[in-house]
């Protein structure tokens, strides 16, 4: 058994900590800030709602599909205006409100993020779309839209950047947070993307904030839209500092394409490994000159059982 003492020592040292003032490590207050697992619920529900017969939950059944869709709603409509509530609690204007004050004006932007849906399903249609027009290995639209990390990381950020241009702090980054832990593909739900947009394989892949796409892009892995330096910290924030791809653009693997003022011109193709600071005028094709292999044969002289000791 452990030594109780000890134990109550270690245990008085704890509850001592989270008494020191000034520290924001130490917010217990549960209405003050967003549950993430909660997030992380809502937005498989929101998915659902983008995909609603290829996200099911297994434990409800309904005759019909406006049953079903209209319960999930009233579920999501619930949930996330109570989210919501606990994020408005971060901004400036209101972090001296009292919980539950602010619950007209979440369910006033959970009304507004859910009358975009139709919006958000048709760009993620066009996505799912742009992957099977684009990848020869897709069997079809249901595949890529059970298995590939791509679409799972699009959609999530698709669901995320309209709740990020309503001005709901926190939530939008939780969502895509949690589809970058489960892809590897880093959307901030700031950038600003345009339809058919195409990840193939997608690991590695990093999106910044204010890094605006256009319509027909494709990324392959290992993929940077960065920013030069952020050395500036918090001084930065709100400044362009991603670049602009636009139309009909191929970026591929390795690259990165970084900084606020780097435009990479419509129908341009980066190769992939490449490194661009400055703009790229459309059309360019840009590519890293070959590197001289020096290749050495792995095989050896073959040894015969009667050359062995002889």
């Amino acid at each position: 058994m452990f030594d109780k003492e000890r134990v109550s020592e270690i245990f008085g040292n704890i509850m001592s900590d989270y008494k020191e003032e000034d520290r924001f490590i130490n917010i217990v207050e549960t209405c003050e800030q967003p549950n993430s697992d909660e997030v992380r619920t809502i937005l498989l529900k929101l998915l659902e709602l983008v995909f609603p017969g290829y996200y099911k939950d297994r434990f409800y059944h309904f005759y019909t599909l406006d049953s079903r869709l209209n319960v999930l709603l009233e579920d999501v409509l619930y949930n996330l205006s109570k989210q919501i509530e606990c994020a408005l609690m971060q901004k400036e204007e209101y972090k001296d409100a009292p919980c539950n004050s602010l619950s007209d004006e979440a369910e006033k932007l959970c009304l507004d993020f859910l009358s975009s849906f139709p919006k958000i399903r048709s760009y993620v249609e066009t996505d799912v779309r742009a992957t099977f027009d684009g990848d020869p290995a897709a069997f079809n639209y249901m595949e890529i839209i059970l298995a590939y990390p791509g679409i799972l990381a699009i959609a999530s950020y698709r669901i995320a950047h309209e709740l990020y241009e309503l001005g709901v702090p926190m939530i939008p980054r939780i969502m895509t947070e949690y589809a970058h832990s489960k892809t590897g593909i880093d959307i901030n739900p700031g950038a600003r993307i345009d339809k058919y947009f195409f990840i193939d394989h997608g690991t590695g892949i990093v999106i910044g904030e204010t890094c605006v796409i256009g319509k027909n892009v494709k990324i392959y892995q290992g993929v940077t839209l960065g920013a030069l330096s952020t050395r500036g910290g918090q001084r930065l924030a709100g400044v362009r500092r991603h670049p602009t791809i636009e139309d009909n653009v191929t970026i591929y693997s390795g690259a990165s394409i970084l900084g606020g003022d780097t435009v990479i011109g419509h129908d341009a193709v980066i190769g992939g490994n490449s490194f661009i600071t400055s703009s790229i005028e459309p059309y360019s094709r840009v590519s890293i000159k070959n590197v001289e292999h020096d290749i050495k044969s792995g095989r050896e002289k073959e040894i015969t059982s009667g050359e062995i000791g002889g």
